[in-house]
């Protein structure tokens, strides 16, 4: 099954969390990202892009909304609603 970050989904999609990437060791933007819920097997779904450069992008986990910047966004690797 094909995987790919979450600031490349289209808005309205729904897609489960694969993982979470550590781009350093310690990530703590990672680590805050999977203590809000970005966890393996978690639904989620991008609700809207910003106007500008498509920042900030509303996503939507569980009944929780946030807006992540793209570069947070890309840390949350995704793979398709079966």
């Amino acid at each position: 099954m094909s995987t790919f970050s979450l600031n490349t989904s289209s808005p309205g999609k729904s897609c489960i969390v694969d993982h979470v990437e550590d781009l350093q060791t310690p990530d703590p933007i990672s680590n805050r990202l999977r203590d809000l819920g970005f966890v393996s097997g978690e639904t989620v779904k991008v609700i809207a892009f910003g106007p500008f450069g498509a920042n900030p992008i509303a996503v939507q986990v569980g009944s929780t909304r946030f807006a992540l910047r793209r570069n947070e966004a890309a840390r949350v690797i995704i793979r398709a609603d079966s």
